[in-house]
């Protein structure tokens, strides 16, 4: 896991990496540190952390912005803020804050914040893709829907699509337990996608509006049904 601490104030910094390395003695937990923003996303362009611990008080780039920024490059990225002021709070439902700390950071928050991002990524499920650029890693958790295309397979994320050769018939069997569900002969949709569900039709988070089979209608409700029922466990 690679972690990127950003803090104008140097002893913040150079406080959470210690504490890090305190508590986890891993080679496979990397933490690097920035004083600005501007230096955090030249290097989150070229290698994307998964974690990064943002003061919001800086000056040039306040801690918000540089947020917002590094969530419009990456979804999947997990933002902690390290503040004293609780009113910022509602700016970080925006992007998507996992958490906000106190400074100085208790070493006790660290470690939760962290362990239960280390849970989530544990729980994570990935596909490789053969396409004809090379090999490449999705998370299913991207995904929004396949469609058969002859022999090929169209994968549909938020952010773009993918061709690979492949049957649908075998995801389907591949993704059943990551709540994917056959609504017609050329489509698998995620069900945690669903945003509207019509008569004979899906509509999806990206605004997708795809066919139900008439064969499929109930066994569609009851999947779903199921998988939100799940979910709320």
């Amino acid at each position: 896991m690679r972690i990127a601490v950003c803090d104008d104030e140097e002893q913040y910094s150079l406080q959470v990496r210690k504490q890090i390395d305190e508590i986890y003695h891993s080679l496979d937990i990397l933490t690097d540190i920035y004083d600005n923003g501007t230096d955090l996303l030249e290097h989150f362009v070229k290698t994307p952390y998964d974690v990064v611990f943002l003061d919001i008080e800086m000056p040039t780039m306040d801690g918000i912005t540089l947020a917002k920024r590094l969530r419009d490059r990456s979804e999947e990225v997990v933002l902690i803020f390290l503040t004293g002021h609780v009113e910022y709070a509602l700016e970080g439902y925006e992007v998507n804050a996992l958490r906000y700390l106190t400074k100085p950071v208790r070493p006790d928050k660290i470690k939760e914040v962290l362990d239960y991002v280390l849970r989530r990524e544990q729980q994570k499920r990935f596909l490789w893709l053969k396409t004809s650029d090379g090999e490449e890693r999705i998370s299913v958790s991207e995904i929004l829907y396949l469609e058969a295309q002859n022999q090929n397979i169209a994968i549909h994320t938020q952010k773009r699509e993918y061709t690979v050769r492949y049957n649908i018939g075998d995801y389907e069997k591949e993704l059943k337990a990551d709540g994917f569900f056959r609504i017609h002969r050329g489509y698998l949709i995620a069900l945690g996608k669903i945003k509207f569900l019509g008569k004979r039709e899906v509509i999806l988070e990206d605004g997708s509006s795809l066919p139900v089979s008439r064969t499929r209608e109930k066994a569609l409700k009851e999947a779903l049904y199921q998988y939100v029922t799940e979910e709320a466990v």
